[in-house]
């Protein structure tokens, strides 16, 4: 038996060099995380070109077309206000997520299949979104069912995309990764809205109608999520289950959510700063995906106007959050939130008032939105990081993100039940003020220093 002296050791070994197999490995974690950030490339385009800009005017166009001579129609004998319908789609849609999440957050921990699972969500959604071309006339019950298939399946495909990001990066990275698929998401939704902006202003010169092109913009956003989903599904790889499956998936789900759920109660500090997140993103949230009905129904602001609005959004979403980041780090992430949230309320004052068909105040308001909107959501998840134990991070996490979806419901709720009771979208929208008050109370008495501590963790000088 020969022995390797150290003229003959591997390369790398003792040189300050990365030995081969590191190399390589590094190498692959690598393509898995340029395939993992072409997900949110993918997927992005459905929320900011179907979800926020064209499918809740149009949706709710095709609902009035089919109401009665009081403004109703009538999904399953219920009377619904035409104008409340995509509201209240957008919260089934929410609950049936919810049902199914912790089916499929087992299925992917049990059996380690994460990419079939991501596959069945990513095409299901695609196809329902797809299929909205078909949405014309007084189709609206098709218009509710695809939308509630669509975002459930989104709620669904994404909870598996986020499993994949301690599997494809060390802890030095995640901060990285995380914030390169966040950057992938929004420059794809840039990209999508400029092309959607062409089609749509540009529609006569393509031999088409306004509804036609809509209707293509919608589908486009199913061609554009299936097509670019590919990548990631080509170069993730699943893993080995850490452990063999000890019951059904949709009871181990349960069964996991409810185990942390219940440790939670040992941390009430941290409990108490996720109910009053729970409640500001809800109305966060809300202000997203009803947006443009208000604007293309109570402002009566043409459609190339609201995809403006939301572009700016994007642009500005990605210098508020980095703003913000600023402020937290002088005044700490608690007060800078306090300071969001305030401004959130102000926003919608400010969007109760707008004069109708004034396309400058409205982007003036879409750029308050955006310099709030990064900012908030992103500092909230990190101030919510110092308040998990060490050890807990992923189940923690598990729950955050089951517990924001479970109550997102809310709000559109809220919001399509004011419009059903009064008729006015303006008293929809200052509706949702209760939900940054409250939550601004919420935060306001949560000790966070404490919390931190209680947490077992270092507490920041800036908190």
């Amino acid at each position: 038996m020969s022995v390797r002296t150290a003229d003959e050791a591997e390369p790398g070994a003792g040189d300050g060099r990365p030995a081969p197999g590191a190399a390589v490995a590094a190498a692959a974690r690598k393509r898995e995380q340029r395939g993992w950030y072409f997900y949110d490339f993918a997927v992005s385009v459905y929320s900011a070109s179907v979800l926020t800009v064209f499918l809740g005017p149009y949706l709710t166009s095709v609902a009035k077309a089919a109401a009665d001579a009081e403004g109703f129609v009538h999904p399953l004998g219920v009377p619904v206000r035409a104008g409340s319908f995509f509201a209240y789609s957008v919260s089934a849609s929410v609950i049936l997520a919810v049902l199914i999440m912790p089916l499929a957050g087992a299925l992917a921990d049990r059996t380690g299949r994460k990419k079939p699972l991501l596959a069945v969500a990513a095409y299901t959604g695609a196809a329902a979104t797809a299929g909205m071309f078909f949405l014309e006339g007084e189709r609206y019950l098709l218009g509710g069912l695809l939308l509630i298939v669509a975002n459930a399946s989104l709620s669904v495909s994404m909870v598996v995309y986020n499993a994949y990001l301690p599997q494809i990066s060390t802890p030095d990275e995640r901060d990285t990764v995380s914030s390169r698929g966040w950057a992938f998401g929004y420059t794809a939704g840039s990209l999508m809205l400029v092309l959607n902006l062409v089609l749509y202003l540009g529609h006569d010169s393509f031999g088409l109608t306004e509804g036609e092109a809509v209707r293509i913009c919608l589908a486009s956003a199913g061609v554009w999520w299936g097509a670019f989903a590919l990548v990631p599904l080509r170069r993730l790889r699943d893993r080995t289950a850490a452990r063999a499956p000890q019951a059904g998936p949709a009871v181990s789900g349960w069964k996991q959510l409810v185990a942390t759920l219940k440790d939670m109660r040992r941390y009430p500090l941290t409990l108490s700063f996720l109910l009053a997140y729970l409640i500001y993103n809800d109305g966060v949230q809300t202000v997203i995906s009803q947006a443009s009905v208000y604007g293309s129904q109570e402002l009566e602001l043409e459609q190339s106007t609201l995809i403006g609005a939301v572009l700016l959004v994007q642009v500005l979403a990605v210098a508020g959050a980095l703003g913000m980041g600023r402020l937290a780090r002088a005044y700490g992430a608690k007060r800078t939130i306090l300071g969001s949230l305030a401004a959130w309320g102000v926003t919608l004052a400010a969007g109760y008032f707008l004069p109708a068909r004034t396309p400058a105040w409205f982007f003036a308001l879409a750029a308050m939105i955006g310099l709030v909107l990064g900012g908030s959501q992103a500092l909230s998840r990190s101030l919510f990081s110092h308040l998990v134990p060490a050890g807990k991070e992923a189940e923690y996490f598990s729950a955050y993100e089951m517990s924001d979806r479970g109550l997102s419901w809310v709000g559109p709720l809220v919001f399509g039940l004011t419009y059903q009771v009064t008729g006015s979208y303006r008293d929809a929208i200052i509706s949702l003020v209760v939900f940054f008050a409250l939550g601004f109370v919420l935060l306001a008495r949560v000790p966070v220093r404490r919390a931190v501590e209680a947490a077992g963790n270092p507490v920041p000088e800036r908190i």
